[in-house]
């Protein structure tokens, strides 16, 4: 019996140790597809992960709820003064409250600006450093942003320089 109960231990911590990779997968590739939809200025796809009841507050503070007020505003912003800016996004942590809520952090900077967009600090190699928070939730099986936070660095915060 006790033997018994030992492998049943063992085996559920396998499943959850390959449920987690799975999981870790497919919220990195959501972040992969963050990166190459901006760089192609592709607003549909920028909020193909984004749920229809998320909330979004972007680097000016402005609030939005849902996928449509999601993309919509990066729609003017890759018309506008994100236009033709490559983002790049550094995990700085992945990690889930519960089998379907993660929450992940990170660096992430944009770069090759045609102008330098207005009240925006630029560090000295012309890029936005933003601390990006995305809390992700499983739903029917997908992995959705339901809160995206993202809050623009300043002169004096102590930050590592991105990889």
């Amino acid at each position: 019996m006790k033997a018994t109960a030992i492998a049943a231990l063992l085996l559920a911590g396998a499943i959850a140790t390959a449920q987690s990779k799975a999981d870790t997968d497919s919220i990195r590739k959501i972040l992969d597809d963050e990166i190459s939809t901006w760089n192609q200025g592709d607003a549909n796809g920028y909020a193909k992960h984004f749920a229809g009841d998320g909330t979004f507050t972007n680097v000016r503070g402005m609030f939005f709820t849902g996928q449509q007020a999601f993309r919509d505003r990066h729609e003017v912003i890759f018309k506008g003064p994100m236009q033709g800016t490559k983002l790049q996004i550094q995990v700085v942590s992945l990690r889930f409250l519960k089998p379907d809520v993660a929450i992940c952090e990170s660096l992430s900077w944009v770069s090759d600006f045609k102008s330098p967009p207005p009240n925006l600090y630029l560090d000295a190699k012309g890029r936005l450093r933003t601390r990006l928070l995305q809390v992700l939730e499983k739903r029917s099986g997908e992995w959705q942003i339901v809160v995206y936070h993202n809050i623009d660095m300043k002169p004096d915060a102590d930050a590592p320089e991105p990889k």
